[in-house]
């Protein structure tokens, strides 16, 4: 394990590096994707799906010092509890990241994904309740570690030959030098994380560990093709963000005084991640790197925008005899694309090299089932809406973004504009729901899925579209009813989050947030 020195050299040298060259072999590298493009490297003979899952650990009452009973206090992972269950590390010490094996769009493919997310989950599960913790899916964690501030977990820093080292924050150098970065190489600029209520000044990125995600990718059979299902992504990504926000409450003495509970009832997000990314890694930048993405035309056009993003921490990967080793350095530079909706060209062989679409919006939910689902459903949309050539692929990219920051904002209750089959415009709920799953059904079906088959894995979202149900305004709706009955709003935050994962605890690998 590298000492705060040693890890602090490393940061150094990797701040060194000459971003002006670092820019160019990006170019250049852009060119020899291009060319693999044209040589038809990137495509395959069907879509393909695979999987990301974030999760935080909290403290679960067993025997652990740090850890009291039914508190649920976010909990620091010990490296060798990762490489034991066979996760990888995130930002935060708290944090545990699963990435699927990519399988072929089809039942059986979204079964196995189902199947080892559950398995490796169950297995980690059971590993990490022998240290006296649980892992927890959730959009944003909302209380601290024991005997700790949220503001001073987050915070807490030391400086080590003028290189800033967050206390809390996993010890690889991409994520310490994202903490130190900056678009002009200047030193000591501040990381601000800001969002309806809350106001928090750093030293480096660790404000951004309060969020958890999943990412569905889906890959397309023909490169080529990628700009029309990239424009519908764009299209489903509102829609399918209402259906899924799980983040309206930060940990509450992280509120701004004048914010008490019934104004963040009133005027917070419902999805409060999406503020967390965009404000604390856009204050680290020139230009904001977290945003809504815009439509591109041709495949080309999106290699040239992903190489000719800003170069922020500009580490190349070690490289060996990976396909993609031939363009490690533009590689490397989609670890710093942050884009809600993003398009990557990789592969660690000429047969598995993919171009596909990383959907990024979804916050981590309630079960493995409805995340899943998610999967499923973006999968199946980008499956059928180019095949039908649905008209919302006309709806104007500034309503596209609007629903996104409705959602972002009211969740469910958004006013989000459509355009149906017919390709008339509306703003009906029940309409644009009903259209949007219907249509993630055809797809599923058209990949192999029976009608049956395919309904069930959209059931869970279908549910939410038609009861106006989302994990965040079940959290909302509980913080209402304890303050209504005299709790403080810290109290009501804390105990709805304890709820919450006990709640979890019963359903997060075999059951459904419809249980709840």
């Amino acid at each position: 394990m590298d000492t705060d020195h040693e890890l602090s050299a490393r940061v150094r040298e990797a701040l060194d590096i000459d971003i002006e060259a670092f820019h160019a072999r990006a170019e250049a590298d852009a060119e020899v994707v291009k060319q693999r493009l044209r040589d038809g490297a990137f495509d395959n003979h069907q879509s393909i799906v695979g999987f990301e899952y974030e999760f935080y650990a909290v403290g679960d009452g067993r025997w652990n010092a740090e850890s009291h009973d039914g508190e649920f206090s976010l909990m620091r992972v010990p490296r060798r509890l990762l490489e034991l269950m066979g996760f990888e590390k995130e930002l935060g010490l708290h944090n545990a990241e699963m990435s699927t094996s990519p399988q072929p769009l089809s039942n059986h493919g979204l079964e196995a994904q189902l199947s080892e997310v559950r398995a490796r989950l169950q297995a980690a599960l059971e590993c990490a309740s022998a240290e006296g913790m649980r892992l927890v899916s959730d959009g944003l964690w909302t209380i601290p570690p024991t005997g700790e501030t949220a503001t001073e977990y987050l915070t807490d820093s030391v400086e080590i030959d003028g290189v800033h080292i967050a206390t809390n924050m996993s010890n690889a150098v991409r994520y310490h030098a994202m903490a130190n970065a900056t678009a002009d190489g200047s030193s000591g600029r501040q990381t601000e994380l800001e969002a309806p209520g809350v106001s928090l000044t750093t030293k480096t990125v660790m404000p951004e560990s309060l969020i958890t995600s999943i990412q569905p990718h889906y890959q397309v059979s023909q490169a080529a093709m990628l700009p029309v299902h990239f424009r519908y992504a764009l299209r489903i990504a509102g829609p399918l963000l209402a259906l899924g926000v799980n983040s309206p409450f930060f940990p509450p003495s992280l509120y701004d005084e004048d914010w008490d509970g019934e104004r963040v009832l009133a005027e917070g997000a419902h999805e409060n991640r999406i503020h967390v990314f965009e404000s604390v890694l856009n204050s680290r930048t020139a230009e904001p790197k977290v945003r809504f993405p815009r439509d591109f035309d041709t495949v080309e056009e999106a290699v040239d925008r992903i190489a000719a993003d800003e170069s922020f921490v500009p580490v190349d990967p070690e490289t060996g005899t990976r396909f993609d080793d031939d363009f490690a350095t533009f590689r490397s530079k989609h670890g710093t694309y942050w884009r809600w909706v993003r398009p990557v060209f990789d592969g660690a062989t000429r047969s598995a090299a993919n171009a596909r679409i990383e959907f990024r919006p979804i916050p981590a939910q309630p079960t493995v089932g409805d995340s899943i689902a998610f999967q499923a459903a973006f999968a199946g949309l980008l499956e059928e809406l180019p095949r039908r050539e649905h008209p919302v692929i006309d709806l104007p990219w500034e309503r596209a973004r609007e629903n996104f920051d409705a959602a972002v904002a009211d969740g469910i209750d958004a006013e989000l504009t459509w355009i149906g089959n017919h390709g008339e415009l509306t703003y009906d709920h029940e309409e644009l729901f009903t259209d949007l799953l219907d249509h993630a059904v055809a797809g599923l079906e058209s990949a192999g899925c029976s009608p049956s088959t395919a309904e069930r894995w959209i059931a869970p979202l279908r549910w939410r579209a038609t009861e106006r149900m989302t994990p965040a305004r079940w959290k909302r709706e509980r913080v209402r009813n304890r303050l209504d009955d005299g709790a403080s709003f810290v109290d009501a935050v804390v105990e709805t989050q304890r709820e919450y994962i006990q709640k979890q605890a019963e359903t997060l690998v075999d059951g459904s947030f419809t249980e709840w």
